[in-house]
C-alpha cells in the first residue's frame, strides 16, 4: 500500500467560478498496474472516510478479498475539502500564506472528479476496470462516468442518487444548522465549531440507520457504553449517539463536515446537461446498481431510477437491517452479487465477440 499526494500546478477552476491557483490530492494505491494497464480498479469513498479504502471496507478490499491487491490496482482519491491530506479548509491557501477555514471554495461531486481526471493522466490510466463507490461516493462515480463515457469499463454504484434529494438537503441542512449555534463557529481555529459538529453527527446517525437498526443495536436493556449525565442511568441509544460525536470530533474538523455536506447537496448529474435522464443516458459502461432496503437517506427508489435510464443497466436490492450504512456493512451480500455481475457480463462480452 502506498498513499501518496498529488500536485496539480496549474489553474484549475470550480462550477461556482473560483479559480485556484493549484490544488493536491492524497491518494492511496494498493497492488500494482498491470503491463496492459487494464486491472484498474477506481474506489470512491463517502463522507467521512479517507483515501485508504482497505481501512473502511476491509470486508470487500485486501488481500484475499473480492478486490484483493494482487490481481488489481486499486486506487483512491480523499475527496477535496476533506482533512485527509487532499486540499481542505485546514490547508494553506497559498494565495494568503493562512488557513483557508471558512474562506474555503465548495467543491462540488463534479469539481472533484475533473481534479481527478489530472491524477489519472498523471498514472497513465485510460481505461478502468472497475469503478466502485457508494453514497457520496457513488455519487461522484456517476459523475465520472456522465462526463467520461468511455473510461470505466464496468460501474458499480451502491446506495446513491442521481440528483440530491429535498429530504437529503433537509437532513445536511440541519446538520449545519447544529455547527452554525455552536458558539464558536465563526472562530478562525481548527476546533471551531466541534461541539456543534458532534451534535451534527447525531442528526446523519439516525439517517444512517433506522428504527429497526437501533432496537437490534441499541435495545432499552443494553448497557450503556458512555456516560450519559442527569439520565435515568443512561440508556443505551443515547450512550451511542453522543459516543459516534466523541469519536468522529477526534478524526474530523466542522469546517470539512460542513463543506462536504453542501457539496452532495449540490450534486445533480442533469445540471448543464439537459436532464438527469439525459445525463444517465450517456453512460456506456456496463453498469450494476445496488439499492439497500429500509434505507433513509438513499432510498431504493432513487437506486431503480438509476438502472432504468442507464443503458442495459442491472439492479439488484439487499435486504439489510443497517439501512444506508448496509453498503458499508454487508460484505457478503455485496460480493456475491459483484461477483455474478462482472462474471454475467464477461460471458456476454465473449458472446458478443465470437
Amino acid at each position: 500500500m502506498a498513499t501518496e499526494v498529488f500536485e496539480h500546478k496549474e489553474s484549475f477552476t470550480l462550477e461556482n467560478g473560483t479559480i485556484l491557483p493549484e490544488y493536491h490530492l492524497a491518494y492511496t494505491t494498493l497492488g500494482k498496474l498491470n503491463a496492459k494497464k487494464d486491472n484498474v480498479v477506481w474506489v470512491f469513498h463517502a463522507l467521512t472516510a479517507n483515501s485508504n479504502p482497505a481501512d473502511w471496507w476491509p470486508g470487500l478490499v485486501g488481500e484475499g478479498r473480492l478486490f484483493d491487491p494482487a490481481t488489481y490496482f486499486i486506487i483512491c482519491v480523499n475527496m477535496p475539502g476533506s482533512c485527509y491530506g487532499s486540499i481542505g479548509p485546514l490547508e494553506i491557501n497559498v494565495q494568503t500564506g493562512e488557513r483557508w477555514y471558512h474562506d474555503f471554495p465548495m467543491f462540488t461531486t463534479r469539481d472533484m472528479i475533473r481534479a481527478y481526471q489530472h491524477l489519472k493522466n498523471a498514472l497513465g490510466i485510460e481505461k478502468v476496470y472497475i469503478g466502485i463507490g457508494g453514497s457520496m461516493g457513488g455519487q461522484q462515480l456517476l459523475e465520472w462516468a456522465v462526463e467520461e463515457p468511455l473510461l470505466f469499463e464496468h460501474i458499480i454504484a451502491l446506495a446513491t442518487n442521481a440528483q440530491h434529494s429535498p429530504w437529503g438537503i433537509a437532513l445536511n441542512a440541519s446538520q449545519r444548522m447544529c455547527i452554525e449555534t455552536d458558539d464558536t463557529w465563526k472562530e478562525k481555529n481548527q476546533e471551531a465549531g466541534i461541539q456543534g459538529m458532534k451534535a451534527a453527527r447525531s442528526i446523519a446517525l439516525l439517517s444512517y440507520r433506522n428504527y429497526d437498526t437501533y432496537n437490534l443495536t441499541q435495545p432499552r436493556d443494553k448497557k450503556t457504553a458512555w456516560p450519559v449525565a442527569h439520565h435515568f442511568g443512561g440508556e443505551a441509544a443515547e450512550s451511542y449517539q453522543r459516543y459516534q460525536g466523541e469519536k468522529l470530533a477526534k478524526r474530523f474538523n466542522a469546517f470539512s463536515y460542513y463543506r462536504l455536506g453542501q457539496a452532495m447537496d449540490a450534486h445533480d448529474l442533469g445540471r448543464g446537461r439537459g436532464s438527469v435522464a439525459q445525463a444517465l443516458q450517456r453512460i456506456k459502461a456496463k453498469t450494476l446498481v445496488i439499492g439497500i432496503s429500509n434505507d433513509l437517506l438513499f432510498p431504493p427508489e432513487e437506486q431503480k431510477l438509476i438502472a432504468n435510464l442507464v443503458p442495459g443497466a442491472s439492479y439488484e436490492l439487499i435486504n439489510s437491517l443497517y439501512g444506508h450504512d448496509g453498503f458499508l456493512l454487508e460484505y457478503d451480500k455485496i460480493e456475491t452479487i459483484i461477483t455474478g455481475f462482472v462474471h454475467e457480463e464477461s460471458k456476454r462480452y465473449l458472446k458478443i465477440v465470437n
